[in-house]
Formats: structure tokens, sequence, C-alpha cells
């Protein structure tokens, strides 16, 4: 590894360490490591152009060069800030459409806010934006072909959905609101008004079908990491504890307005890290 390759992985550890995905990842192999740093990275720059309240044409310009750099990557001639990736893409066999697919997602919030999308529009942006990453990261962890998609699918969904039912009004500040439209109208909530809905009494009746389609998603999820290695799972285990955690505070807390954020633990953290990380 050349210095500039360590001090770039450096960065990507850097940028990552405080989040739930650094706990999960330093626990791998170097080059496993490595690599879900890189991948982190990427869906961060890319998250950080959608998030940021530049001109929309930049952010979309922005976007499309990320595309462009992703062909490169694939064409053999990475640009210097990919540069670093060509040895994980070739090691674990990563795949362009799932890079591309996270562009993508990243670009629906983009043209405008995206406020109240039907059930197949929010499924596809919680297939971009996280069953996506998912797919990148369960080739670098050595999962089965067929087990490793079906854990992208159904893993990637639970954890995109527990973030937005614990970011409701963190993305209605933003001017979002990704509670899908059908759920909205069934609870007899017509407006697409983010600051309205999650003023609305009714709210309850929207985000709990939610956080139960999120549970079905981490039972599934459960189910298909008990029949694959317990050293190949470990990454993907303790993010979905720890995302499961997350959802049972959000549900033991409620979802009627006051709502307090919801954090876990330190200790509840190394607890998880304890019982899933050493084989």
């Amino acid at each position: 590894m050349t210095v500039q390759t360590a001090a770039a992985n450096a960065d990507y550890g850097t940028t990552a360490s405080g989040s739930s995905f650094y706990a999960a990842m330093r626990i791998l192999p170097r080059s496993q490591r490595e690599a879900m740093f890189q991948i982190y990275s990427f869906c961060r720059q890319v998250d950080d152009i959608a998030d940021s309240d530049g001109p929309r044409p930049e952010r979309l310009a922005a976007l499309q060069q990320w595309r462009d750099d992703i062909d490169a990557l694939y064409q053999g001639h990475p640009p210097p800030r990919l540069q670093d990736y060509v040895a994980s893409v070739k090691t674990f066999g990563l795949k362009r459409e799932d890079f591309l697919a996270i562009v993508d997602g990243m670009e629906m919030d983009v043209p405008q806010d995206i406020r109240a999308p039907d059930l197949a529009t929010l499924d596809l942006y919680c297939d971009r934006v996280a069953s996506a990453v998912g797919r990148l990261s369960v080739r670098v962890f050595g999962l089965p072909e067929e087990d490793g998609i079906l854990l992208a699918h159904h893993l990637g969904r639970a954890l995109q959905l527990t973030n937005i039912l614990r970011d409701i009004d963190e993305d209605a500040g933003l001017g979002r609101l990704y509670l899908p439209r059908e759920s909205l109208l069934l609870a007899g909530i017509t407006s697409d008004n983010p600051q309205k809905v999650i003023a609305d009494r009714a709210l309850p009746k929207v985000c709990l079908p939610l956080a139960e389609r999120a549970k079905k998603h981490f039972e599934k999820s459960d189910e298909i990491m008990k029949r694959n290695s317990r050293r190949a799972v470990r990454a993907p285990r303790i993010m979905s504890k720890y995302y499961r955690t997350i959802l049972d505070l959000l549900l033991a807390r409620g979802f009627a307005a006051p709502r307090e954020p919801v954090r876990v633990h330190k200790w509840a953290k190394i607890a998880i890290l304890l019982r899933y990380a050493i084989i």
C-alpha cells in the first residue's frame, strides 16, 4: 500500500469515524475495511451534494460528474479521486450499476425535494440509496451471490425505513417528506406540506405501519444471516442490531408530537459489538 493510498484510507476512516458504520467496519480485515471505507466515502460525497443548499443545476451537474467518473473507472482510466478504488473493484467484483444506482438515488432529491412519494417511488428510493450500497457491501463481505442480493434487499430497506422514521422532523426542516402518500391518505392526511404533516395528530397512524414494514425486513435479513457463516455476516449483523435498537426506541417513544430524538447509548453499542464482532 502506497503512502498516498494509506493517507486516502485514513481519510475514509476519519470520514466514517463516529458513525455506526465505522464501528461495524473497523472489525474487518484490512482489504475489506479499506473497500468499505471507500464505498462509505463515495456515498457520503454524493449525499453531501444532494443535501447541500447549492443551486439545483449545479448539484445535478456535480452528480453527473460522478457518473462520468464511475464510467471512467470501469473503462480503465479512473480519475484521481477514484484511483484507490481500482483494487477494490477488481478484488471484490464491485458492480458499476450499483455505484450508478446510488447516484440516481441521491439525485431523486435534487430536481425538487421528495414529498409524500407513492409506495413504488419510496421503494425505488430505498433500493437506490440503501440496498444498492448493500449490494456493493455483500460482495466485500464475501456472501454467496443469491443470499447477498437478498440480504442487501431486505437489510437496506430496513435501515432506510428506520432512518426515515427517525429523521421525520429533521427532513421536514429541509422541506422533505418521505412518508408514503398512500399511508398519509389512509390516515386522513391530505397535505404533503412537511411541517403540516409532522404536526398532524394522525401521524402515528402513518408511522406505525411503516415501522412494521421495517420490522419484517429486519426479520427477513436475520433469516438470511443465520444461514450464512458468522464471519461473513459480522458487519451487517452489527448494523442490523444497531438500527433495530433505534427502531425499538422509536416505537417505545411513539410518533406523536413532541418527539424527542432517540439515541443508542454508548454501552448498548459496546454490547452489540462484543456480542457480534468476536468470532
